[in-house]
């Protein structure tokens, strides 16, 4: 997936109290994050969202919109941030992917159970999937690290010729892979 372009698509959000159409064109031009969940009013998937909803403004900061998508309709994503205190701080887009168009797009869909996994890939302006991670069902995601990749990937993509070693932070020292490097790390 990691350097692919993300497949064409077309579905109703939630969106600050309004259902809007989405499609893979609005994506394109701007970092994106799409942030897979399993299903909405569980348990793990709320507080994932709600980290999430804590980020947002630094995210947009930095030209990132945000696409929540699960299998639910937009009415339920609606529902449920009326009704959901953590839920009802979301600003982002909730998705409704009831038909699994864009689940199966992006290959988390769970076979025979009409669920996605819990996975969150980073695309850039020109559609291409920069990261991606994907968990088990009983693993909440963290946006603090969400947002530290995409800042490493904004930077690589700033910076041809330097990479970000791991655990980088914005402002810190990159690599400029060569031949000098070769057994020196």
């Amino acid at each position: 997936m990691i350097n692919t372009e993300i497949k064409p698509f077309q579905a109703t959000a939630f969106k600050q109290g309004e259902f809007v159409e989405v499609s893979d064109a609005d994506v394109k031009g701007k970092w994106a994050i799409f942030f897979f969940y399993p299903a909405d009013f569980t348990f793990v998937c709320p507080t994932e969202l709600g980290d999430l909803a804590d980020k947002y403004e630094e995210l947009q900061k930095l030209g990132v919109e945000v696409y929540s998508v699960s299998t639910d309709t937009h009415f339920c994503h609606k529902a449920w941030h009326d009704s959901s205190e953590t839920i009802g701080k979301i600003n982002y887009y909730m998705l409704g992917d009831q038909n699994g168009n864009i689940t199966n797009n992006f290959g988390v869909m769970r076979e025979g159970v009409g669920l996605a996994d819990r996975a969150t890939f980073l695309v850039d302006p020109e559609g291409i999937i920069q990261a991606m991670e994907i968990t088990a069902e009983g693993i909440g995601r963290d946006a603090d690290d969400l947002l530290r990749k995409v800042k490493a990937a904004q930077y690589v993509a700033a910076h041809p010729g330097e990479v970000c070693p791991a655990k980088w932070k914005e402002g810190e020292a990159t690599l400029a892979p060569s031949l000098d490097l070769v057994g020196k790390i």
